[in-house]
């Protein structure tokens, strides 16, 4: 017979399916209470209450108790989980959720999470942000801090990505304090505290950001797994870059990279390689070498296993390696493919940097008044969004394109 609690939901979707109230369902023969505590799991069926029940559902008792369906979500979560690594089942996944009556809240969110993941790794944020607004509300009803900060997180995360930092902020500020509240552990923490940074740093608050990153590298990262202490480092790295002290923000990202072996996690080790080059490039001076290290290590990575996401983040900075290079006919040919490309999975700050390069290229080839009619456009839009740190660099990149020029 099939165990309780799954019993119990069986019994629930089957009398709903048939739009009957408790009392409806149980006649004369049952109590409502004893029909509400099979629903609810907390007692097991009897053969008799099961062929009573049965009855009165119009069903075999068989579709009371026989094995969970292989097709519904659970079942369908027990497949995915198991599946050898490399599988796609997010398909499969995605109809059992459509599908899905609610009996288990808890495999509903296990499998949202599961699927907004697998639509921020392809970079299509805007089903993930769908699919998150759906996993934060569920949270939110299941009650558990973890889960209601890690969503949260992931939902600052999207909305950043996207470009949206009025969504991003406040999602990320409650992470963290239901962090705090709940005093969850660092894995949970670091994390909230980690997306508020970046997002502090791309609204231009600086000192904010500055004083986040004093508590993450005092409390939290000393405290931290390798791969989260790596990820916290390479955030104030970021800091430390906006705010000038390219210094400090070299120390830190050579700190990160040497907290990772890629045996121990080749996804981070490349994801951390990459972002360490985009850090580089944008220090004043740029550190071109230590770019050109750091991109071939992960290119050589990206190259054979990367996502569709992930070669286009590769491809664009090889494009702005290319231009700091002086390799400006090589930079033209990246950046234009990647813009021409209409499936472009680039996150807003990636696109409109790589727009930027696209404008300086325009001014350094003759084009001067396209590419500053393009560059003030991009100003004016980051500004309106509340971009001011991406705002500063397009008007930084105008001044010195126009520079070079004259020069």
């Amino acid at each position: 017979m099939l165990g309780q609690p799954h019993f119990g939901r069986r019994l629930k979707r089957l009398r709903l399916e048939r739009g009957l109230s408790q009392a409806s369902l149980v006649g004369d023969g049952m109590s409502t209470g004893y029909l509400s505590r099979l629903e609810s799991g907390e007692r097991p069926p009897t053969e008799r209450a099961v062929a009573y029940l049965a009855r009165r559902l119009g069903v075999d008792p068989g579709a009371l108790t026989g094995p969970a369906d292989e097709r519904s979500l659970t079942g369908v979560l027990a497949a995915v989980s198991s599946a050898p690594p490399g599988a796609d089942d997010t398909a499969a996944l995605s109809r059992a959720v459509a599908e899905d009556t609610g009996e288990d809240p808890a495999a509903r969110w296990q499998a949202l999470w599961l699927l907004s993941r697998a639509a921020g790794r392809d970079g299509d944020h805007e089903r993930e942000r769908v699919l998150l607004r759906e996993l934060t509300d569920l949270a939110d009803t299941l009650g558990a801090a973890e889960l209601r900060a890690r969503s949260r997180v992931r939902y600052a995360r999207c909305t950043r990505a996207l470009g949206d930092l009025c969504a991003a902020e406040p999602a990320a500020v409650a992470a963290l304090s239901i962090a705090r509240a709940e005093q969850l552990s660092v894995s949970d923490t670091l994390p909230a505290l980690m997306v508020l940074i970046s997002i502090e740093t791309e609204l231009g608050r600086l000192e904010t950001a500055g004083g986040h990153v004093e508590e993450l590298e005092r409390d939290l990262v000393p405290r931290a797994a390798p791969a989260q202490a790596a990820e916290g480092l390479w955030t104030a790295a970021m800091v430390s870059s906006r705010q000038g002290d390219h210094a400090a923000a070299r120390s830190r990202l050579d700190r990160a990279l040497g907290l990772l072996r890629g045996e121990d996690d080749l996804a981070l080790w490349t994801r951390l390689r990459a972002a360490a080059t985009a850090a580089a490039l944008q220090m004043s001076p740029p550190q071109v070498a230590a770019a050109d290290r750091w991109l071939s290590e992960a290119a050589s990575v990206l190259d054979l296993v990367g996502t569709p996401l992930q070669r286009q983040e590769l491809h664009a900075l090889q494009a702005h390696l290319a231009f700091h290079q002086g390799r400006f006919e090589d930079a033209r040919t990246l950046s234009r493919a990647l813009l021409q490309d209409e499936e472009l999975r680039l996150s807003y700050r990636d696109r409109v940097r790589l727009k930027v390069l696209d404008g300086r290229l325009e001014i350094l080839a003759g084009r001067v008044d396209e590419g500053i009619a393009a560059l003030r456009r991009l100003g004016r839009q980051a500004a309106e969004s509340h971009h001011l740190d991406l705002a500063a660099h397009v008007w930084q990149s105008l001044a010195t394109a126009l520079a070079d020029v004259r020069a």
